[in-house]
């Protein structure tokens, strides 16, 4: 791909301290796109990792010079992601979970919706998705939680948290240089900006496998993403999304 081309899909991965999963879970994500007939980029974003992450991605980006490589100090996800959204060049642009705990293969199912939709979110709730190993406690804790984003900030959307998004390129700048949060809550913010915008937010079923090492530490991240989802409540409700 010419320096000065824009691809036609942009993958962006946050990352921290992913070098027991990258050689794992990269090599087929890069494999799968180099057999597209699209062009593409995958965007790393480095959150300040301290083992050899950036080397893994930079031996990566050797051998596909469509691997581009991000770093910063350590922020958290959110901050990540939004980083990585707003330095991606392609029309469609998604973020995925290092683990690719939603197989690559599924994103020929977005790219049909993001025709007609400003905005894809993979779903584990939607009719045809798949779950593979989850944990009884962890489906029951995402379905407790995703019951109250619904009634609080987000009714008729069944899966805030699944790790793989699409935008169309026109939508990334109006919301991802609005999204505050940093840490796990940030897709709640993102998908009522998207709402409270007007765009159109489709979920997608997609095939998803429970990471055995995810980095979710399920009772005190839950404590923090119920403190954000109520952040971005209470700034809806009073209107702080409003300030220009």
């Amino acid at each position: 791909m010419a320096a000065d081309s824009r691809p036609a899909v942009s993958i962006v991965i946050p990352v921290y301290n992913e070098e027991r999963r990258l050689p794992r879970t990269l090599p087929p994500v890069l494999a799968y796109l180099a057999a597209q007939p699209f062009s593409w980029e995958v965007v790393c974003v480095d959150d300040g990792s301290t083992d050899r992450t950036v080397e893994l991605v930079t031996e990566m980006a050797r051998r596909f010079p469509q691997v581009r490589l991000l770093r910063m100090p350590h922020r958290g996800k959110g901050h990540a992601v939004r980083t990585g959204m707003l330095a991606a060049r392609g029309s469609r642009r998604f973020y995925s979970d290092a683990d690719f705990s939603v197989s690559i293969e599924d994103l020929a199912r977005f790219l049909p919706v993001l025709e007609e939709a400003e905005v894809a979110i993979g779903s584990r709730e939607a009719p045809g998705a798949v779950r593979y190993r989850e944990p009884l406690y962890r489906h029951l804790m995402g379905r407790v939680y995703n019951r109250l984003v619904r009634l609080l900030i987000l009714p008729g959307i069944q899966d805030t948290q699944c790790g793989f998004k699409g935008f169309r390129e026109e939508v990334v700048e109006p919301l991802f240089s609005r999204q505050g949060m940093e840490g796990w809550g940030f897709d709640v913010e993102l998908l009522y900006l998207a709402r409270r915008a007007g765009y159109r937010v489709v979920e997608v079923p997609v095939h998803w496998t429970y990471g055995q090492h995810s980095r979710l530490r399920p009772f005190r991240d839950a404590w923090r993403m119920l403190a954000d989802m109520l952040r971005v409540c209470w700034k809806a409700w009073t209107r702080q999304y409003d300030l220009p």
